[in-house]
Protein backbone atom coordinates (compact mmCIF):
# COMPACT_ATOMS: atom_id res chain seq x y z
CA UNK A 1 0.00 0.00 0.00
CA UNK A 2 1.62 3.55 -1.01
CA UNK A 3 2.47 5.66 1.93
CA UNK A 4 0.14 8.87 2.08
CA UNK A 5 1.67 12.36 3.40
CA UNK A 6 0.48 13.06 6.49
CA UNK A 7 0.93 16.78 7.50
CA UNK A 8 0.46 16.95 11.43
CA UNK A 9 -1.09 20.32 12.60
CA UNK A 10 0.20 21.80 15.65
CA UNK A 11 -2.31 22.10 18.73
CA UNK A 12 0.49 24.04 20.50
CA UNK A 13 1.23 28.24 20.06
CA UNK A 14 1.18 28.03 15.65
CA UNK A 15 -2.68 27.50 14.22
CA UNK A 16 -3.04 24.62 12.35
CA UNK A 17 -3.92 26.73 9.39
CA UNK A 18 -0.94 28.67 9.41
CA UNK A 19 1.03 25.04 8.97
CA UNK A 20 -1.17 23.09 6.67
CA UNK A 21 -2.49 26.39 4.35
CA UNK A 22 1.15 25.77 2.65
CA UNK A 23 0.69 21.80 1.53
CA UNK A 24 -2.50 21.82 1.30
CA UNK A 25 -3.18 23.22 -2.48
CA UNK A 26 -5.33 26.19 -1.03
CA UNK A 27 -8.04 23.70 -1.32
CA UNK A 28 -11.61 25.70 0.03
CA UNK A 29 -13.31 22.87 1.81
CA UNK A 30 -10.23 21.52 3.29
CA UNK A 31 -9.12 25.35 4.60
CA UNK A 32 -13.11 25.56 5.75
CA UNK A 33 -13.12 22.17 7.54
CA UNK A 34 -9.79 23.26 9.14
CA UNK A 35 -10.81 26.64 10.24
CA UNK A 36 -14.58 25.13 11.74
CA UNK A 37 -12.20 22.57 14.13
CA UNK A 38 -9.83 25.32 15.24
CA UNK A 39 -12.58 27.37 15.79
CA UNK A 40 -13.94 24.98 17.77
CA UNK A 41 -11.26 23.73 19.58
CA UNK A 42 -9.78 20.62 18.46
CA UNK A 43 -7.25 18.59 20.11
CA UNK A 44 -4.02 16.60 17.90
CA UNK A 45 -5.71 17.58 14.43
CA UNK A 46 -4.07 15.40 11.83
CA UNK A 47 -4.48 15.97 8.02
CA UNK A 48 -3.56 12.97 5.72
CA UNK A 49 -2.86 14.18 1.71
CA UNK A 50 -4.75 11.24 -0.19
CA UNK A 51 -4.47 12.56 -3.44
CA UNK A 52 -4.07 10.05 -5.97
CA UNK A 53 -3.53 7.48 -3.19
CA UNK A 54 -7.01 7.14 -2.34
CA UNK A 55 -10.67 6.84 -4.21
CA UNK A 56 -12.56 7.26 -1.22
CA UNK A 57 -10.94 11.07 -0.64
CA UNK A 58 -8.50 14.02 -1.09
CA UNK A 59 -8.03 14.84 2.29
CA UNK A 60 -8.48 13.02 5.47
CA UNK A 61 -8.85 14.73 8.69
CA UNK A 62 -8.67 13.63 12.13
CA UNK A 63 -8.97 15.65 15.26
CA UNK A 64 -10.45 14.45 18.93
CA UNK A 65 -12.48 16.17 21.36
CA UNK A 66 -12.12 16.36 25.29
CA UNK A 67 -15.67 14.90 25.40
CA UNK A 68 -18.04 13.23 23.85
CA UNK A 69 -20.31 16.50 24.00
CA UNK A 70 -17.65 18.70 22.42
CA UNK A 71 -16.92 15.40 19.62
CA UNK A 72 -20.89 16.13 18.93
CA UNK A 73 -21.19 19.54 18.78
CA UNK A 74 -17.81 20.40 16.49
CA UNK A 75 -19.55 17.58 13.92
CA UNK A 76 -22.76 19.47 14.13
CA UNK A 77 -21.13 23.12 13.51
CA UNK A 78 -18.72 21.44 11.11
CA UNK A 79 -22.13 20.33 9.21
CA UNK A 80 -23.86 23.62 9.44
CA UNK A 81 -20.67 25.66 8.57
CA UNK A 82 -19.96 23.41 5.21
CA UNK A 83 -23.56 23.92 4.09
CA UNK A 84 -23.43 27.92 5.05
CA UNK A 85 -20.48 28.02 2.86
CA UNK A 86 -21.75 26.10 -0.40
CA UNK A 87 -20.07 22.90 0.04
CA UNK A 88 -23.71 21.01 0.43
CA UNK A 89 -25.13 19.09 3.06
CA UNK A 90 -22.61 16.17 4.43
CA UNK A 91 -23.09 13.17 5.50
CA UNK A 92 -22.52 12.96 9.94
CA UNK A 93 -22.70 9.30 10.73
CA UNK A 94 -22.01 8.67 15.17
CA UNK A 95 -23.62 11.27 16.53
CA UNK A 96 -25.54 9.34 18.76
CA UNK A 97 -22.92 7.99 20.68
CA UNK A 98 -20.49 10.59 19.90
CA UNK A 99 -17.09 8.02 20.80
CA UNK A 100 -16.10 8.38 16.83
CA UNK A 101 -17.91 10.68 14.15
CA UNK A 102 -16.90 11.11 10.80
CA UNK A 103 -18.48 13.65 8.25
CA UNK A 104 -17.95 12.94 4.85
CA UNK A 105 -17.91 16.46 2.93
CA UNK A 106 -16.77 14.41 -0.22
CA UNK A 107 -13.38 15.01 -1.33
CA UNK A 108 -12.14 15.52 2.25
CA UNK A 109 -13.27 13.33 5.33
CA UNK A 110 -12.89 14.03 8.86
CA UNK A 111 -12.97 11.19 11.54
CA UNK A 112 -13.28 13.11 15.34
CA UNK A 113 -12.98 11.04 18.12
CA UNK A 114 -12.91 11.13 22.06
CA UNK A 115 -8.90 10.35 22.78
CA UNK A 116 -9.52 7.24 24.47
CA UNK A 117 -11.10 5.98 21.18
CA UNK A 118 -8.96 7.12 19.09
CA UNK A 119 -5.87 5.52 20.34
CA UNK A 120 -7.85 2.65 20.11
CA UNK A 121 -8.49 2.78 16.46
CA UNK A 122 -5.40 4.64 15.31
CA UNK A 123 -6.29 5.65 12.21
CA UNK A 124 -3.05 7.20 11.60
CA UNK A 125 -1.08 4.53 12.11
CA UNK A 126 -2.97 2.59 8.98
CA UNK A 127 -1.74 5.82 7.03
CA UNK A 128 1.93 4.94 8.16
CA UNK A 129 2.01 7.62 11.32
CA UNK A 130 2.52 6.57 14.57
CA UNK A 131 0.17 9.17 16.43
CA UNK A 132 -0.55 13.19 15.97
CA UNK A 133 3.07 13.96 17.87
CA UNK A 134 4.47 13.82 14.02
CA UNK A 135 7.03 10.94 15.01
CA UNK A 136 6.71 8.61 11.69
Amino acid sequence: MPQAQIQPASTGATPPLAQSATVQNDDPLLALVLQSLDDDQVQDLVTIDLDGKSSIADFMVIGSGRSTRQVAAMAQKLGERLKQGGFGSPRIEGLPAADWVLVDAGSVVIHLFRPEVRSFYNLERMWGFDGPSGAA
